[in-house]
């Protein structure tokens, strides 16, 4: 099945986990208000429903910016190492960056980006 010390690796982090929720709920502070399950923006109290429609294309730039950021955070790595990889690793990141540019020059082109 395992060898002992992956058993003992694995209930030593569900220990660890355990331990540590507990501890969590018996020294944090505990209010009970109705102000606590109400929504808060900026605040200012919120009129209304916090169950309300917002255009779909606020969701569609959202997921774009976060895509492209992550995509961005790999290029950290690469930069790190760069003198190392020579023109193979070159190479590599600039294709990574073309297709980089063809998603957002196709977002461009299908109005992803355009804030209505």
């Amino acid at each position: 099945m395992g060898s002992p010390l992956f058993i003992t690796v694995l209930f030593t982090g569900m220990f660890l986990v355990c331990a540590g929720l507990g501890i969590a709920l018996l020294v944090s502070p505990k209010s009970f208000n109705a102000q606590k399950g109400e929504a808060y923006e900026c605040g200012i109290p919120t009129h209304g429903t916090s169950w309300m429609q917002f255009k779909v294309g606020y969701y569609l730039y959202a997921i774009l910016y976060l895509m492209f950021d992550v995509e961005a955070v790999f290029l950290f790595p690469w930069a790190t190492v760069v003198r190392d990889l020579g023109t193979a690793g070159l190479i590599s990141v600039l294709v990574f960056l073309l297709f980089l540019g063809l998603g957002l020059a196709y977002a461009w082109k299908k109005g992803a980006l355009e804030w209505k």
